[in-house]
């Protein structure tokens, strides 16, 4: 049953109050008729007894206390679904703005999602490949995870989230029954461009649902973004049977408007002014991720998040971290230098990785390329840093290898161009010539039997230096 009424009690900025209000529940849509005959959306942010507090979705501007008629729907607000969503692009708030029309919607179902059973949740197996080697080899992204990416102000992670969109694909069959939901979240307007001209001249927009909220988007709009993306994408893995993969930048955008929006209904600030349950609502975006027991298809996570001066401690990445399954860090320094994807590998990692790889995954050598790869980049940093105080020629014959080493693995295995697709044995065979560079005893985290097989210092010496890429994406 639905409600109308006439008159406002108060308005403040964005929110709108009524009292006495008999029966209304929290994140109810409702529709505000204005003296003009014009209709703007809010949704019920705050219920105390009879008293409601409403968010408008278009603002407040030009709205009367006395003659603004509010309909409450008795409805949250719902997603309208179907198979066709596939190649389409929507705002922030799941409105189509391609210029296609409207969704023929098979069902709608409640942004806000449904929690899933932790009891029917199936442990992730099985890795996505994203044709960049440093993630392949050395922070592997399974299939249902959450893997975070950690960038700054001004680095290339829109470009890294444009390449991994388009080259992502699961590791068995060919890639069938594969898709991407992309949610650009608080972005400018050349950005939202480039992310979609990026899709279409790559071929990939056919496997593409795309949420775009522009900067000067209703707040509550950047509220619901991710919410709309996650819904779309649950549809399509557990009832559609497809491996999506859901990436969403930027979400210290979406923390930031939820700032705003805490401020503005005056609750009482935490860390850095976010409010005091950031960690938990950025837990209900992040946990419906995952694979549900007897469904065929799966939600995976690649959420890309600014750091406010490269603070690692800031409240989003730290509270990120605390929740998902790892983190992909990216390095100032390593993009300063023009190395590209820059990623910072030490401080980096996937905690579900060791079940998604090796024999019958990826290939039986890959954890020990990995793990010796890890030690022997540590090992380059002690040398950097001994070599800064007494300089690189005094160095012993063996750091000076290590330093080698790490100039050729930023240059050969991090670096790659942004059009190069890597396989997971090319990147494995790439790994494997590196670690060639480096005297066969210091190579202890690998067995016997795998360096007799791999282990070639004369193939090591075929490197070529790679070809650096000059396309830019809009800063």
């Amino acid at each position: 049953m639905s409600l109308q009424l006439i008159g406002l009690s108060e308005i403040n900025g964005p929110l709108v109050a009524l009292d006495q209000v008999p029966s209304a529940g929290y994140d109810e849509m409702v529709e505000l008729q204005l003296q003009n005959g014009t209709t703007r959306l809010g949704r019920v942010v705050q219920v105390e007894g009879e008293r409601v507090v409403l968010q408008v979705f278009e603002g407040t501007t030009g709205m009367s206390l006395t003659n603004t008629r509010t309909k409450f729907t008795g409805r949250p607000m719902e997603l309208a679904l179907s198979p066709e969503i596939l190649g389409r692009t929507f705002s922030g708030a799941g409105k189509p703005i391609d210029g296609l029309g409207e969704v023929f919607a098979e069902k709608y179902a409640d942004i806000n999602g449904k929690p899933l059973n932790p009891v029917s949740r199936q442990y992730p197996r099985n890795f996505i490949s994203t044709g960049i080697s440093s993630i392949d080899c050395l922070m592997t992204l399974i299939r249902g995870q959450k893997l975070p990416i950690f960038s700054g102000s001004g680095m290339q992670h829109n470009k890294l989230a444009v390449q991994i969109a388009k080259q992502a694909k699961i590791a068995e069959e060919d890639g069938a029954g594969f898709g991407i939901v992309f949610a650009a979240i608080g972005v400018k307007n050349d950005v939202a461009d480039y992310f979609k001209r990026s899709f279409e001249e790559a071929g990939v927009m056919e496997k593409v649902v795309m949420f775009l909220n522009l900067s000067n988007d209703p707040i509550i709009e950047r509220i619901l973004t991710p919410r709309c993306a996650l819904t779309a994408a649950e549809y399509l893995a557990f009832e559609q049977h497809m491996h999506i993969l859901v990436i969403m930048t930027d979400i210290t955008s979406y923390c930031e408007a939820l700032r705003e929006f805490s401020s503005s209904k005056g609750e009482i600030p935490g860390r850095k002014g976010f409010p005091g349950y950031l960690y938990s609502d950025l837990a209900s975006l992040y946990e419906r991720a995952g694979i549900i027991k007897g469904c065929k298809g799966s939600v995976t996570q690649l959420p890309i998040l600014t750091m406010p001066n490269d603070d690692i401690t800031h409240p989003v990445p730290d509270l990120t971290g605390y929740i998902t399954e790892g983190q992909i860090v990216l390095d100032r320094d390593l993009d300063q230098k023009g190395v590209y994807p820059p990623i910072s590998v030490l401080p980096s990692l996937s905690r579900l990785m060791k079940d998604g790889i090796g024999e019958g995954y990826t290939r039986v050598d890959h954890s020990a390329v990995a793990n010796q790869l890890f030690a022997s980049y540590a090992k380059v940093q002690d040398a950097r840093a001994l070599a800064s105080v007494i300089g690189e020629e005094e160095l012993s014959p063996t750091d000076q290898q290590y330093m080698k080493f790490g100039r050729k693995f930023e240059e050969h295995f991090i670096a790659q161009r942004f059009t190069e697709n890597r396989t997971i044995d090319q990147t494995l065979n790439l790994g494997w010539k590196l670690l060639s560079l480096l005297p066969r005893e210091e190579l202890d985290r690998v067995d016997p039997e795998l360096l007799n097989k791999h282990y070639d210092p004369a193939g090591a010496q075929s490197l070529e230096p790679v070809a650096e890429e000059t396309k830019e994406e809009p800063k």
